[in-house]
């Protein structure tokens, strides 16, 4: 088959998708609708493209979808972030009821951390103290960072810089002395 004889089926194609009527449509209207014969395949051939959905970037599409999770940390021997009643947090190596975490996005790619059981907040202070607050204030926003490994980063929105981290002994990090680079950072979202 020559070169010419494969481009004839695209360029009658090519005449057809810009010549194609459609009987009126039905319930009135008057005239003719012009249509473009388009389906996927004649698409394909003719290079013409679809149509552009009007999707926003900055749409809400994360806004009020609340996750249940329990953040874990593979540092030692592995530990769940947990919100105690009196408000300090720890890392518990097994899952218990003041693990279970409610990760709500407020912003895109800015999420609060709400401890279920203990009712109370995670937040940190300008030295990087982590500790669980009864009101949302904006220490309680923390941006989720996506990692290289699949694991995710949560760095204070009001402290940028200072990130969530669990040593090998389950005890909190102070956020401005740990960076993405440690794995005291990396933490997995459970179910």
């Amino acid at each position: 088959m020559s070169v010419q004889s494969a481009l004839l089926p695209i360029l009658v194609l090519g005449l057809m998708t810009s010549s194609v009527r459609c009987a009126p449509l039905p319930g009135g209207h008057s005239g003719p609708v012009e249509r473009r014969w388009e389906t996927l395949y004649s698409r394909s051939l003719a290079r013409i493209p679809g149509e552009k959905r009007d999707i926003s970037r900055d749409s809400d599409y994360l806004t009020g979808i609340k996750r249940l999770r329990r953040l874990y940390c593979n540092v030692g021997i592995g530990f769940h972030l947990q919100v105690l009643p009196g408000g300090k947090i720890t890392g518990v190596h097994n899952e218990n009821r003041y693990s279970l975490l409610e990760i709500s996005p407020v912003e895109r790619g800015v999420v609060t951390l709400f401890g279920v059981r203990s009712g109370l907040f995670v937040a940190m202070n300008s030295k990087g103290k982590l500790y669980g607050s009864e009101q949302f204030t904006n220490e309680c926003k923390f941006r989720e960072k996506l990692l290289a490994n699949n694991y995710n980063a949560y760095e204070s929105l009001a402290h940028p810089g200072m990130y969530i981290g669990l040593s090998k002994a389950g005890k909190t990090k102070k956020g401005n002395r740990v960076s993405t680079s440690m794995t005291m950072t990396h933490f997995l979202p459970r179910i």
